[in-house]
């Protein structure tokens, strides 16, 4: 069990619901604060976001690559200034999500973002899987003594392994995820859950979705993903490479009722006889043991 903020993480607790907004702000305050409206409607423990420092995080290949976006044309790196919230901005959301009863945290893409954001003294890290293998990172993450949320799309068993041993297992959740943006049921793989908790049977395993719909992430706390982060927007429509992956404001509150049903459905593994069967075994069962 690994505890972040108030909430317990682990078998035997609530499933721990991640509402990522991620970029999905696209650097408004304003419509990260509506995000964050949602999940608390919803019933979710935290929302998350990302936090880069553009030069550092930004490949250079990449950088004068031409992006269309609402602001016009500009360069891939340009583009990823636009979209970043500053300190002021971020004091005033994380201020926002804490009055509205969330825990707040992002996934630093770069050592500067880590210090960006323990000045603001986050509850946890969330390690993105891009940075699986930036051990440069995962040192600096793993010296904050913070709870880690460590998700584990596009990496190989012992990229994991490597980056699982960089961190406290007392304070690490793992997260089984596929990087495929909109994730199609056939890359899904949800038996690597099962997998990743026999490989680290003291660290709890969850599961970062990207698929449309529900059934893949419902189906993940079936197989005991203990924490489940999926991205949220306000419209699917809407500008951003994360959109068309992420669930609208319903879809969300439906994840989260669903999650609990399915807590409540999957019980404690011991067979008996509940008191709503024994009306129909006294009107049935024909032959008494």
């Amino acid at each position: 069990m690994v505890s972040i903020a108030a909430h317990p993480v682990g078998k035997g607790h609530p499933v721990y619901v991640i509402a990522e907004i991620g970029l999905n702000h696209n650097g408004d305050v304003e419509i990260a604060k509506r995000l964050i409206d949602v999940a608390a409607e919803a019933g979710a423990q935290a929302v998350k976001f990302q936090k880069r420092t553009p030069l550092i995080s930004t490949p250079e290949h990449m950088r004068s690559v031409p992006r269309e976006t609402p602001w016009g044309t500009m360069s891939y790196l340009d583009y990823r200034y636009r979209v970043e919230f500053d300190r002021d901005q971020y004091l005033e959301i994380g201020d926002y999500a804490n009055l509205s009863g969330l825990d707040w945290f992002a996934s630093p893409w770069d050592v500067p973002s880590v210090d960006f954001l323990e000045d603001l003294n986050v509850v946890a890290h969330k390690v993105a899987s891009a940075s699986v293998t930036d051990l440069e990172l995962l040192g600096a993450l793993a010296a904050t003594g913070k709870p880690i949320i460590l998700s584990t799309g596009m990496s190989t068993m012992d990229q994991i392994d490597r980056a699982v041993d960089m961190f406290d297992p007392a304070k690490l959740i793992v997260l089984h995820a596929t990087s495929t943006y909109p994730l199609s049921p056939e890359e899904a793989n949800l038996r690597v859950i099962t997998t990743l908790a026999d490989r680290f049977p003291t660290i709890p395993v969850g599961y970062s979705g990207h698929e449309r719909g529900l059934q893949i992430s419902l189906a993940a706390v079936t197989l005991g993903a203990v924490a489940v982060e999926r991205h949220i927007t306000l419209d699917r429509t809407m500008w951003g490479s994360d959109q068309a992956a992420s669930l609208e404001p319903a879809g969300l509150e439906h994840l989260v009722r669903d999650i609990r049903i399915i807590e409540e459905a999957l019980g404690d593994g011991v067979k008996r006889v509940f008191p709503g069967e024994i009306p129909s075994m006294e009107k049935l069962r024909r032959v008494v043991a």
